[in-house]
């Protein structure tokens, strides 16, 4: 400023020069000279004030600026340091997803804050407390600070912890694999347990087999070598049939009588037993019912009642298995009378009966 001052002044003397020598007034002499010099300290004195009032409003304008800039980024630092220390609390208290929200708020309202705002929305994506953890997306977020904050100092922390969660994520793909294999383990040992189990209780079953059909074998041995019968006796109420050798009981087989057990047989068709002395005089090896041993029904005693009165007595009373086919009913037979007279057993029995009893052999039938 000092500079144009005296600008303005040589130019007001070069000025006043060409004046002087080209005025009338010159000739006057002294009187020109100071008249001309007066308006030279005015013009001088007018351009001092001129240009104090420039420097006056340049500085109060300046300050305004400055002011105002010093407002409103001073406000609006501390309306993010408050937002930030709401979502940190919530942080504080476990509430990641709480957390997470308000720090979305904050980016979008304060988009100058971001690279903080994602910094911390990172740390706590990958927060070891919290249960829905997401290490891609903390990733994702230190990678934007990385691209699009060049200036941040969240920078360098940013890449340390890109390089952390990536160790991370390899960490953790080797911790699955090793899980998938254990798991995988653990139902291949489950699998050969629940086939060792099987295999126990298919022994075991196999064992229980065993002793059944060594008492069997046994049994039937014994049986063998005290026969053969001399006697089968037939008691219908207790539903039984027992083998005798010498009066000794061989073997004693539950039966199923006629559909009509009680009292003797009287008439054919009347679908009862018997009862009286009687003996095996045949037998049919390809019966209907497995195998029979023919009964010598009827005696004198049934003849004589069946003329009195005058019916036939009927025949072919036997002792059998079950029907061809319907073997795999097993003993559960003998729960009904179902036979049309004849005394039934299983097939497995009448096999037994046959080999023990010889045609001749007494057959006795009491009700």
């Amino acid at each position: 400023m000092a500079a144009s001052r005296e600008v303005i002044i040589k130019k007001s003397r070069h000025l006043i020069r060409n004046m002087i020598n080209n005025s009338p007034v010159y000739k006057q002499g002294e009187i020109g000279l100071v008249l001309l010099s007066s308006n030279i300290h005015s013009i001088s004195k007018k351009a001092d004030m001129d240009i104090m009032q420039i420097k006056a409003n340049k500085h109060f304008f300046f300050t305004c600026i400055v002011t105002t800039l010093i407002f409103i980024c001073g406000c609006s630092h501390f309306q993010v340091k408050s937002n930030v220390k709401e979502a940190n609390d919530l942080l504080s208290q476990g509430s990641f997803k709480a957390s997470l929200n308000k720090y979305e708020q904050i980016i979008e309202k304060y988009p100058h804050a971001g690279d903080r705002v994602l910094y911390e929305m990172g740390f706590i994506y990958a927060h070891p407390k919290n249960d829905q953890k997401d290490y891609q997306k903390s990733l994702e977020c230190f990678q934007k600070i990385i691209k699009e904050y060049p200036e941040s100092r969240y920078r360098q922390d940013s890449k340390m912890m890109i390089l952390y969660l990536n160790n991370i994520n390899v960490k953790d793909k080797k911790i699955a694999e090793q899980n998938k294999q254990i798991v995988e383990q653990q139902t291949m040992v489950e699998a050969l347990e629940r086939e060792i189990k099987n295999r126990d209780d298919q022994i075991l079953a196999l064992q229980k087999k065993i002793e059944v059909f060594e008492q069997e074998m046994e049994s039937k041995i014994l049986l063998f070598q005290s026969g053969p019968a001399d006697k089968i006796l037939i008691e219908k109420k207790e539903r039984r049939l027992r083998l005798f050798a010498e009066k000794k009981v061989l073997k004693t087989y539950k039966i199923a009588l006629g559909g009509n057990p009680e009292g003797p047989k009287e008439r054919q068709g009347d679908n009862k037993t018997p009862e009286g002395i009687y003996h095996i005089d045949s037998r049919n090896k390809n019966s209907r019912y497995h195998l029979s041993l023919h009964i010598s029904y009827p005696n004198e005693k049934d003849k004589k009642r069946a003329r009195e009165l005058g019916v036939s007595p009927g025949g072919d009373i036997m002792i059998h298995g079950i029907k061809n086919k319907m073997s795999w009913v097993g003993e559960d037979h003998a729960d009904i009378d179902w036979t049309k007279g004849c005394i039934a057993v299983t097939d497995e029995e009448i096999e037994e009966i046959e080999k023990l009893v010889p045609n001749g052999t007494l057959v006795e039938i009491r009700p």
